[in-house]
């Protein structure tokens, strides 16, 4: 195989043909990274006036090869100008220049989604994958969740029983339903709290899925909610502090909008009380011990639930270009004398899980069918990127 491919949809008779030129190109990444460099793809787009050509480097190909191969055949189809071959040697990951091209204080926030990280970050952030989830980072599908409760991972596998699960005990077990073109869903429990929901949000990134939906609890702030009520965030209350240097907390950080209207149709369709409004989102599990501080902040912020992930898992989202939706059900009341006590939580669990999580995987199938080739994204482009196919 030669180490070199140029084409363009001018070299295809067909779509038959076309397809074997991305195969053949993907193929090409993945034979040149497994000898020792990386691949580099340079995309000539002629119909763009002041952005016309757009280039990168990639790590561990094989990995992703399902958005690859959809991204490559789509600036194909739009008459693009599409080149692969190898761009360097790869750097080893205990070479001490590994984190020098990683470093996030040089990342532009702002490159397109196929070129955002370095080869380098890709491959730190698919071994801590690795190591953090227990699986394969090829096992890992489009529909992320996260869940930070065991109960959804018996449901889950109760749903999939034929679903990847870990190959050891590890931090932030993950469990993959796989389905061709990687279109299933992976469920991941990333434990308690935004510095575990900042470290997988952070690596699953590397793998551009086509969601992230947390799928978690909260604590109900309102008078008028009951335990079991759900909440689907419109916006985030950001206190968990883990992301703020990196993102200012003064920019807005809403859901995706579609995601949102088709979890709310599955609320409705199964007839759930809920509420939809700003989830607060704390790095101090105890938050009850200074209250008064706390509350004074969840009113001026008109936040109708409290968690400690939600605000994260999103702000990553937006960072990263990863449409995402938040889904929680109310398991406590504690400013309304209904704290989280082990006995009434544990009846609470066994009542709302299989629901929960039932909702979630039927309005992420439902947008499959709408848009098989990904939801939207453009509410998270910055105003300066040009769209892929665009004429910017």
């Amino acid at each position: 195989m030669e180490k070199r491919i140029e084409f363009t949809k001018a070299d295809a008779a067909n779509e038959k043909e076309l397809v074997e030129h991305v195969n053949k190109a993907c193929d090409l990444m993945e034979k040149i990274y497994d000898e020792g460099d990386y691949p580099k793809i340079v995309v000539k787009r002629e119909w763009s006036k002041h952005n016309p050509i757009l280039s990168g480097e990639m790590a561990y190909p094989q990995a992703y090869r399902w958005y690859l191969t959809r991204e490559l055949k789509k600036l194909a189809e739009k008459g693009a100008e599409i080149k692969i071959f190898p761009s360097r040697p790869r750097v080893a990951m205990n070479d001490p220049m590994l984190f020098d091209n990683a470093d996030e204080d040089e990342w532009d926030i702002t490159q397109k989604k196929m070129f955002l990280f370095s080869p380098e970050r890709i491959d730190i952030s698919l071994d801590r994958l690795s190591h953090y989830t227990g699986t394969d980072p090829k096992d890992f599908q489009r529909y992320i969740l996260f869940t930070n409760y065991d109960m959804h991972v018996e449901v889950f596998k109760q749903l999939f029983p034929d679903c990847i699960e870990p190959s050891r005990s590890v931090q932030m077990p993950a469990y993959h339903h796989k389905l061709s073109e990687n279109k299933g869903f992976s469920l991941v429990n990333i434990g308690v709290g935004p510095s575990n929901a900042k470290t997988i949000s952070d690596h699953v990134a590397v793998l551009r899925p086509d969601a992230m939906v947390m799928v978690g609890h909260c604590g109900g702030l309102r008078n008028h909610q009951e335990i079991g009520d759900f909440v689907l965030a419109t916006g985030f209350m950001r206190d968990d502090g883990v992301l703020d240097d990196v993102l200012p907390v003064n920019i807005p950080i809403t859901p995706n909008h579609l995601l949102n209207v088709y979890l709310m149709e599955k609320l409705d369709e199964h007839n759930r009380s809920y509420r939809l409004g700003t989830v607060y989102t704390t790095a101090n599990r105890n938050w009850e011990f200074m209250k008064s501080r706390t509350v004074e902040q969840i009113h001026v912020s008109r936040s109708v639930a409290i968690d400690m992930e939600s605000a994260t898992v999103a702000t990553n989202g937006y960072r990263y270009r990863i449409p995402f939706a938040t889904l929680l059900c109310v398991s406590d009341k504690p400013l309304h004398g209904k704290p989280k006590l082990s006995g009434a939580a544990q009846t609470f669990y066994e009542n709302s899980k299989e629901l929960h999580l039932r909702m979630v995987i039927d309005a992420i199938n439902f947008t499959k069918n709408l848009y098989p080739d990904g939801l939207p994204n453009a509410s998270i482009r910055a105003i300066n990127e040009p769209l892929m196919g665009g004429s910017e």
